[in-house]
């Protein structure tokens, strides 16, 4: 049971509630952002550019996330990115090594192992050690190396805030909610 009470969708009105009545699946975590009015439109404009307008790789920005989920206990944004990793191409070995924390695994190929440990170092010291980053580099522009730091930044927020608030899980939407997002950001 969540800590506060979501919002039901119904009640909202302006920008909030037009945004809910194009939602295909009015999931808990929007209804509990809900709560944070002025917030919530900026923050699901974040999210919808993380998702969609990243030079950032599809299946990197998902093992990322994945990865986010696994590190900050994040079960909310696993059960929902899990289908939609898979939908995008991250296979089932890679998600399995992602759940065992193993970045080294040889389910992932070089550019991924330095993504994945240059994601940990973020999540876990904030600060990224020279190695590490070099590493990044030999594989990421920098435009690809900023738009990690954003999204590793805006799922550690969307953990914290579910986790914090112990929102209800939701059965996983798929690709619903993630193709939603994409025809409007196009």
């Amino acid at each position: 049971m969540a800590r506060l009470p979501l919002i039901d969708p119904e009640t909202t009105t302006g920008d909030i509630r037009a945004s809910f009545d194009r939602m295909p699946v009015k999931l808990n975590i929007f209804r509990m952002m809900a709560h944070a009015e002025a917030n919530m439109i900026p923050a699901m404009r974040l999210g919808n550019s993380i998702l969609h307008r990243q030079k950032l790789s599809a299946v990197n920005r998902e093992l990322l996330i994945l990865q986010v989920a696994q590190l900050e206990g994040g079960a909310y944004e696993w059960r929902q990115h899990v289908p939609i990793a898979l939908g995008l191409g991250v296979t089932q070995p890679q998600i399995d090594a992602l759940e065992r924390g193993s970045i080294d695994d040889k389910a992932f190929n070089a550019a991924e192992r330095a993504l994945l440990s240059f994601g940990r170092q973020v999540v876990v010291n904030v600060r990224v050690a020279d190695p590490v980053f070099a590493d990044m580099r030999k594989h990421f522009s920098e435009q690809e190396v900023v738009e990690s730091l954003v999204a590793i930044g805006f799922y550690m927020m969307m953990a914290r805030l579910t986790e914090a608030t112990e929102t209800d899980l939701d059965p996983a939407a798929g690709m619903a909610v993630f193709d939603a997002g994409k025809k409007r950001s196009t």
